[in-house]
């Protein structure tokens, strides 16, 4: 049998960490939990959890300082807390690389669903299919962008691009279609699967990202069709 997922809750709260535990783990979820930013840094990198729940506001460091932290080097799925019902807070945390944010109060049914809506796009895209060349099993290609479906990474060229699973994701649906634009609605329902609580502003934060990666290292592989949506780029050398 495969070993449950692990979640690392990390929030200055008690009572919130004895919510969530409680709810996680009735859903089948272990967790973990740390007290403030710094130890649950410390905690991610020993145990290697596989989803991270971040309160926005806690001493020591706070949630988008680990976030930043922890994306340096990794893409494992994060889901912000916040006592703010604010956009600014919320595209904030998006574009730092949060794949999902939840206000306080929130409904514990609610923060499982969305835990394993995370989680299973990450096995999904994993799962599906896609345009693999014979010659690299496991990778997507599309002019100087690829995909290893395996590890989760980019590259434009030679170089690597660090991707979250929601920005792999949605990068996994524009690859499938190459030259179809999609609208918002279409890139939710192919990159988020079974997860429904996102908005037109989360899917252009996501691309926002994808793009200031990509830029990075080169390239662009984002068009934006304005009016309707989003499509792949030719993905060519000199594109910025």
């Amino acid at each position: 049998m495969a070993m449950q997922p692990l979640v690392l809750v990390v929030d200055d709260d008690p009572h919130i960490r004895e919510v969530v535990r409680f709810a996680l783990e009735k859903g089948g979820v272990r967790v973990a939990e740390a007290e403030d930013g710094r130890q649950g840094l410390d905690f991610f990198h020993e145990m290697e959890p596989d989803l991270l729940i971040l309160d926005i506001t806690m001493p020591e460091m706070d949630g988008t300082e680990v976030c930043r932290a922890v994306r340096a080097g990794s893409d494992v799925p994060i889901i912000f807390l916040s006592s703010r019902d604010d956009e600014i807070d919320r595209i904030v945390g998006l574009e730092l690389g949060g794949d999902d944010y939840v206000t306080k109060p929130f409904s514990p049914r609610e923060l499982v669903a969305r835990v394993k809506a995370v989680l299973r796009r990450k096995v999904v895209i994993k799962e599906v299919p896609l345009q693999e060349t014979p010659a690299a099993a496991g990778k997507v290609v599309h002019g100087l962008l690829s995909l290893d479906v395996d590890r989760f990474v980019g590259r434009w060229g030679g170089t690597e691009v660090v991707l979250t699973v929601t920005e792999f994701g949605l990068l996994r649906t524009l690859l499938g279609y190459p030259g179809k634009v999609f609208s918002r609605e279409e890139l939710m329902n192919g990159a988020y699967q079974h997860d429904t609580f996102v908005t037109d502003r989360t899917i252009d934060s996501h691309v926002r990202r994808i793009r200031q990666k990509f830029c990075a290292a080169g390239g662009d592989p984002v068009e934006t069709v304005h009016g309707v949506g989003y499509r792949l780029g030719p993905c060519l050398a000199g594109e910025r």
